[in-house]
């Protein structure tokens, strides 16, 4: 096990998973500018760990997983608009997208605004069954900046994403879970052991076939059919040809069972 301090995160591998816990409990762990240098310390030094096949994402304490943006520090700024500036100079939020391993993010209590657009960039999400979802940023003026309006559409239909983003609509787990927000609902007291036991299963996958998945994925969202089908005949392809090597080195697990 390693660890390494942070004011507002705290980072700790655990074998080959990188466990990233918010951690301002206090605050409902509130997005703020230090916990954006923070974590954006953190995951680049995710990204060139090699030791790191898979990254756990939580929220410290037991009100929520994140409350938002911490709009304390809108007051201190010129303007809502320069505090938001502020979280912008580092894309914390494109450097989650962008990591090369299975990111998961483990939720509970309280996931509002910006914490809902953290777990929406991580590739699966579980939620505990106390879990509230919530994207109050137009109560504010406000349109939701750091991804979600791109993301909740592509997972959630664009009914139940106008639903969240103008009208405020709150959705508990179940309804996540319904509407395609998280992949997996447990009680609370479940959610530490589930969700590691996700991460590690996640983790015992060939690194270049889950590369593969995510590249065909994104194909399905952004290509026309034909040029989606071709991308994914060019990746089964590719992987074909590595897959004897692989097997021999024991890149393949038994079956993931929570999908």
């Amino acid at each position: 096990m390693t660890a390494a301090p942070f004011e507002t995160v705290t980072y700790e591998k655990r074998g080959p998973v990188a466990h990233v816990v918010l951690d301002r409990p206090d605050v409902i762990n509130a997005f703020s500018v230090q916990m954006r240098d923070d974590l954006s310390e953190v995951l680049f030094a995710i990204r060139h760990d090699t030791d790191v096949a898979a990254v756990l994402l939580w929220g410290a304490g037991d009100r929520g997983f994140c409350a938002g943006a911490d709009l304390s520090e809108f007051g201190g700024a010129p303007s809502q608009a320069a505090a938001r500036q502020a979280r912008w100079a580092r894309d914390v939020f494109g450097a989650l997208r962008d990591l090369p391993v299975p990111t998961i993010a483990a939720l509970h209590g309280h996931v509002i605004g910006s914490g809902v657009e953290l777990a929406l960039l991580c590739d699966m999400r579980i939620a505990a069954d106390n879990a509230v979802f919530s994207m109050p940023e137009t109560y504010y003026g406000l349109i939701a900046a750091a991804g979600g309006t791109q993301t909740l559409p592509r997972a959630v239909r664009r009914g139940r994403a106008l639903d969240m983003l103008l009208a405020g609509r709150r959705l508990d787990a179940a309804e996540a879970r319904h509407a395609g927000i998280v992949q997996r609902v447990v009680a609370p007291g479940d959610l530490d052991g589930e969700a590691e036991r996700m991460a590690l299963d996640l983790a015992a996958l060939d690194p270049a076939l889950f590369r593969a998945v995510k590249a065909a994925l994104a194909a399905a969202r952004d290509l026309p059919l034909v040029d989606g089908l071709a991308r994914e005949r060019r990746l089964s392809i590719m992987l074909g040809r590595g897959v004897g090597e692989r097997r021999l080195a024991g890149a393949y697990r038994r079956p993931i069972e929570y999908i």
